[in-house]
C-alpha cells in the first residue's frame, strides 16, 4: 500500500536556500548555535538546522514552511 502526501510532490529545496527564503519575508537572523539558526518575526521563530549545504527532508521542510507562512509558491 502507498500513502502519498500533500506535499510529496514538492520540490527538495537545500537548508541555505530556506534560510535566504525566510530572509526575503521578513524573517530576520536571530542567533547562530552551531548549525542551528534561529530566525524571528514580530513574536514567532523558527529553526533552521543548516548542515552544509544539504537539501531539507520534505517533512521538515514543510513543518517549517508551515509554520513560516510559506507556501510553495515562495519556493
Amino acid at each position: 500500500m502507498i500513502i502519498l502526501h500533500a506535499f510529496s510532490s514538492m520540490k527538495a529545496i537545500s537548508r541555505r536556500d530556506l534560510a535566504r527564503i525566510l530572509e526575503r519575508k521578513g524573517w530576520q537572523l536571530m542567533r547562530v548555535r552551531g548549525s542551528h539558526h534561529k530566525y524571528g518575526k514580530g513574536s514567532a521563530r523558527i529553526i533552521v538546522p543548516i548542515h552544509g549545504n544539504q537539501s531539507l527532508k520534505i517533512g521538515i521542510q514543510h513543518a517549517l514552511m508551515r509554520n513560516a507562512g510559506l507556501t510553495e509558491e515562495d519556493l
